[in-house]
């Protein structure tokens, strides 16, 4: 068609028609309006970029970038659409783009609070935690009542630690915008880092009120659930979260844990199979072009490699499947760390040993450790409890036996761990490592105990609470000598007991089939599952659970009282 002589005001009229529709919420007519103009007109700034705007507001992320990079080809010199576009990127997790867009609309209008806000995002996904802070804090200094930019200023204040700090972010911005329903989940995250289950319920439920597709707000729902002891709430509260995004990893690993605990291993097991998905654990999936061995076809003949994933408990743990694996006729190589590999050598079933990062000699198949109770078909009545399944080294254990027995001078010998690894650049891991962690101070009660000689067994930052003066006689420490697992071992075999806190120590004590006591917090790790004394992964395992989150003061009364008639026997109770 012949465009008209009058082109340049039919064009000016159709942009304001189209821009009055926007601004009245006809958002289709006038994304109608704005291809029209492009039709007539390809290369119309105005057009491309509130057509970018429209398909961003309308969750269309890929095609409003599209809209703005051509805009953004015809005037490079707006700030507003370089920040657009770090918004845009932002959604689809390119932060480092998203970071360079947000850099050129502030290096053209360097008081830009949306841009600001943007780049924070962006920073915060590159995990630059303290700089993002620095950039919501400019946006707010700029804006105070940029409700958005309190948000989000709450999300990078909790993942450096400051939850305190980040509910009172939460409240600015609900004090700006009450139905926000971001800043109320993100205040559910905050009182539930400060052991505030209760009100962080309050919190996700207020949120789901304002927005009931809202995922994340589910799948928080569901950990706050687990944390008052409603596992089966939390199960419905996961399985709203995949209702609106089937696809969730987090909400998925949720899922699993929760049915773990409740011993529903077999739908546990399948589900605990979706962990490689999650962004914290798929960085270290390693690919092989040979299958993965999920016990579903033969392997007689066959060579197979098992590889230790996740935490040194869990190698320690998980290892006991390597004989099952034997004896399906399949000549087995294990991949552990090197702190495990001496103690490993001692493990029935295991043809070659290879240390983490070395290279793997040539295998048929694989299966990591957390994935062999699937491929067994493990449910509570087969899982392979049979102990002890690693050994101390006979020489290295006589070695200890006559220092610690002098030391003890007939006294119950009994290791002690307080803390477990301290992960704090992983928010999920930070909170769990505070949870089961305890001071060494707190033990106080337990070393008044008479007739008991103490040993740490505490390795890391940990170690240094133990005073090391006259204060503390009763508290002998060798960790200095232990450089891996098999030297541990050596020493936990001359000792009576072992009271630890839910960390890799317990599981090599309970390998080594030596009584353990483990001091465990209420929201327990899945494995111990719930309102057990004991466990059927270790038969000689006790288990001091936390009647509510946080109370250690009963777990220590408890453990205390045990340890006192066991003082007076010589052998641990049987429970």
């Amino acid at each position: 068609m012949s465009k008209p002589a009058n082109l340049p005001q039919q064009l000016d009229h159709m942009l304001r028609q189209a821009i009055a529709l926007q601004r009245n919420g006809a958002f289709a007519e006038a994304e109608e309006l704005y291809r029209e103009i492009l039709e007539l007109k390809p290369r119309h700034f105005e057009a491309l970029q509130l057509l970018g705007s429209l398909a961003l507001q309308a969750g269309r992320v890929q095609e409003g970038i599209e809209f703005i990079k051509k805009a953004l080809a015809i005037n490079a010199k707006q700030a507003p659409l370089h920040s657009n576009l770090a918004y845009a990127l932002n959604a689809l997790q390119r932060f480092d783009e998203a970071l360079g867009s947000a850099d050129r609309a502030l290096a053209l209008q360097p008081k830009f609070p949306d841009a600001l806000n943007n780049r924070g995002n962006a920073q915060a996904g590159l995990n630059f935690a303290l700089e993002a802070l620095g950039s919501f804090d400019r946006a707010i200094a700029l804006m105070p009542d940029f409700a958005q930019a309190w948000n989000n200023r709450a999300c990078v204040l909790r993942d450096l630690g400051r939850p305190a700090d980040a509910l009172a972010s939460c409240d600015h911005a609900l004090a700006l915008q009450p139905n926000y329903p971001d800043a109320w989940s993100n205040r559910g995250n905050a009182l539930s880092d400060l052991n505030r289950p209760h009100e962080a319920r309050q919190s996700y439920q207020r949120a789901l009120e304002l927005a009931p597709a809202f995922a994340d707000a589910w799948n928080n729902l569901g950990l706050t659930q687990v944390d008052l002891d409603e596992h089966a709430q939390a199960l419905q509260s996961y399985e709203r979260a995949l209702a609106v995004n089937p696809a969730a990893a987090e909400t998925h690993w949720n899922r699993a844990l929760c049915l773990l605990q409740l011993g529903q291993l077999e739908a546990g097991w399948k589900e605990y199979e979706r962990r490689w998905e999650r962004s914290r654990i798929k960085a270290g999936r390693r690919t092989f072009a040979q299958p993965l061995w999920l016990g579903d076809f033969s392997i007689e003949g066959k060579t197979i490699l098992l590889q230790a994933e996740q935490g040194l408990g869990d190698t320690l743990q998980f290892c006991r499947y390597a004989g099952m694996v034997s004896k399906l006729g399949a000549k087995v190589v294990l991949e552990v760390p090197r702190e495990l590999m001496r103690l490993m050598s001692t493990l029935d079933g295991v043809d070659q040993l290879i240390e983490a990062g070395h290279t793997v000699p040539p295998f048929d198949c694989h299966c990591p450790l957390l994935s062999l109770p699937l491929a067994f078909k493990t449910d509570l009545a087969s899982i392979p409890s049979k102990t002890p399944y690693l050994f101390a080294e006979p020489q290295a254990t006589r070695k200890w036996h006559e220092r610690i027995a002098t030391q003890a001078e007939g006294r119950l010998k009994v290791g002690l761990v307080w803390a477990g690894g301290n992960r704090p650049h992983v928010a999920e891991l930070r909170k769990n490592d505070s949870r089961r962690s305890i001071t060494f101070e707190r033990l106080a009660p337990i070393l008044d105990v008479p007739n008991v000689q103490f040993f740490s067994l505490q390795k890391g930052p940990a170690a240094q609470q133990l005073p090391h003066n006259d204060s503390s006689p009763n508290v002998f420490d060798y960790t200095e000598e232990l450089d891996d697992f098999a030297d541990t071992a050596a020493l936990v075999a001359n000792l009576d007991l072992v009271i630890s806190v839910d960390t890799s120590t317990a599981h090599l004590a309970g390998a080594l089939d030596k009584p353990v006591w483990i001091l465990n917090r209420f929201d327990t790790c899945w494995r111990w599952m719930l309102e057990r004394a004991d466990t059927p992964w270790y038969a000689q395992a006790r288990l001091f659970r936390q009647p509510a989150l946080g109370d250690w003061d009963s777990v220590i009364r408890s453990a205390r009282d045990a340890l006192a008639a066991l003082s007076v026997t010589g052998k641990p109770a049987a429970h």
